[in-house]
């Protein structure tokens, strides 16, 4: 059965008799009720609805209300666009070029889908928060950053520090907001989900992330909750700064290997969370793929201080089949055991159907964006802006393709490529930008000197 002491006494770092297990349920919620995420995260009765179904299927510890990293910038003049299949994606930056923050509306969280997201809170804790811990997910200052400001952050972390510093103070007083609004609704920890800082080196990091994470997670603390700092993307850089921060709980993707984050976590005094891989296995693998890389991630983790989770919000079509394969390796130890020596993986390979292009031969340079969906992952979102902006810069032909690893073809090309980590931008065949979003300037140099090597200036 769901056991939410255990999920907050591996939080805390204690022992635990079995995995806890958190399935980051977001738009997937609507796909258990055959309806669009659009619709689900417009609508308090089917986020409970969904959240009610996930808990009988899949037995959890806790769950998240919603995984929507775009509720608090759409307060914030940031316009949205909807998807069927995905959260929706932030399209406008209030405080790109000249944009102040003193012409931002004031932050009302009784405005927007705060009030309903309440309400749906309010409900899961009266009917489920016995059983489960309810997770409020708040967007991380530099994400939320990210959004109000656009792709200039980048170039503002190099020339106007200052200005970034005020934006950031101004995003975490916005997280401490939103952390009390889930916390007074019924939520037992707040999760920081910041997944930009994956796209900044450490310095960076910890210059312009560290002091307004710890004031976040300090003020987390003061109100009586848990924290989590969740980033998905390769962080790996940024691993050890991250597990020094005020959290309790770090929480990655695939891109990171377990055993250094559980190294780090622990060294550090915190617990881990992670890191079931998110398209390969629970999207397009079968339930053997799931049941192996869940004893890959218990094997890993241990029983102490670990919660077993994907990396990211659940792909919206993620087979139900898929998730309960790993809710039994959770609870049941005797099938994880003959798992172990029965179940063997499923091979989507070889690739080599996947066409990669005679680059040399191209007329344009080619703008390879490998990425898990611009629509839906923020850092993939601001590598593809990245790569449109420096192609329209650019002083020679180019053009810009995404890739996503939501299918078989996706993964096949990133496999091709060479490409091991998500976003990654190829130019001309090579792989340049490496989860880390380049300025401007940067990018159109980089185009420009490749176009050069192919003999296309």
């Amino acid at each position: 059965m769901p056991d939410k002491d255990l999920l907050l006494t591996a939080l805390k770092g204690g022992r635990t008799a079995r995995p806890a297990w958190l399935p980051f349920v977001g738009v997937h919620g609507g796909k258990l009720l055959g309806v669009t995420a659009t619709e689900y995260l417009r609508s308090k009765d089917l986020i409970v609805e969904g959240l009610k179904k996930a808990y009988d299927l899949y037995r959890p510890d806790g769950l998240p209300v919603v995984f929507d990293l775009q509720m608090e910038a759409e307060l914030l003049n940031c316009k949205l666009a909807w998807a069927d299949e995905v959260p929706p994606s932030v399209v406008s930056h209030p405080l790109a070029g000249e944009g102040r923050l003193e012409d931002l509306p004031p932050f009302d969280l009784s405005q927007g889908r705060f009030p309903l997201v309440g309400e749906a809170t309010r409900t899961l804790a009266t009917d489920l928060g016995s059983q489960i811990a309810l997770y409020g997910l708040i967007t991380g200052p530099f994400t939320l950053t990210s959004h109000l400001r656009g792709s200039e952050l980048f170039l503002d972390l190099l020339t106007n520090p200052a200005k970034t510093k005020e934006i950031m103070a101004f995003a975490t007083e916005v997280g401490k907001r939103t952390a009390d609004f889930y916390l007074e609704n019924g939520c037992d920890v707040i999760a920081v989900v910041d997944p930009m800082t994956s796209q900044i080196s450490s310095e960076h990091f910890k210059e312009f992330v560290t002091p307004y994470l710890n004031d976040l997670f300090s003020h987390i603390r003061i109100k009586g909750g848990l924290s989590s700092l969740f980033v998905c993307g390769d962080a790996t850089r940024n691993l050890e700064v991250m597990c020094r921060t005020a959290c309790d709980n770090v929480s990655v993707d695939e891109n990171i290997p377990l055993e250094l984050l559980c190294a780090l976590a622990r060294k550090n005094g915190k617990s881990a969370g992670g890191n079931l891989r998110l398209t390969t296995v629970l999207l397009l693998g079968k339930p053997a793929d799931a049941m192996l890389d869940a004893i890959r991630c218990i094997d890993t983790g241990g029983n102490e201080g670990f919660i077993l989770a994907p990396g990211c919000d659940l792909p919206y079509g993620t087979p139900e089949v898929n998730l309960q394969s790993v809710a039994n390796m959770v609870h049941n130890d005797y099938a994880r055991q003959v798992a172990r020596m029965t179940v063997t993986v499923t091979d989507m390979g070889p690739f080599d159907d996947i066409r990669i292009p005679d680059f040399r031969a191209e007329k344009e340079v080619i703008l390879d964006v490998i990425t898990l969906d611009s629509s839906g992952c923020a850092p993939c979102l601001y590598m593809l802006d990245a790569a449109i902006k420096a192609a329209d810069r650019s002083a020679v032909p180019v053009q810009v393709r995404e890739h996503k690893i939501k299918s078989r073809e996706g993964i096949g090309y990133m496999v091709r490529m060479g490409v091991k980590n998500i976003p990654t931008v190829c130019i001309d065949g090579e792989v340049t930008f490496i989860s880390q979003i380049p300025d401007g300037d940067t990018f159109v140099k980089a185009i420009e000197r490749r176009a050069k090597e192919q003999g296309k200036a």
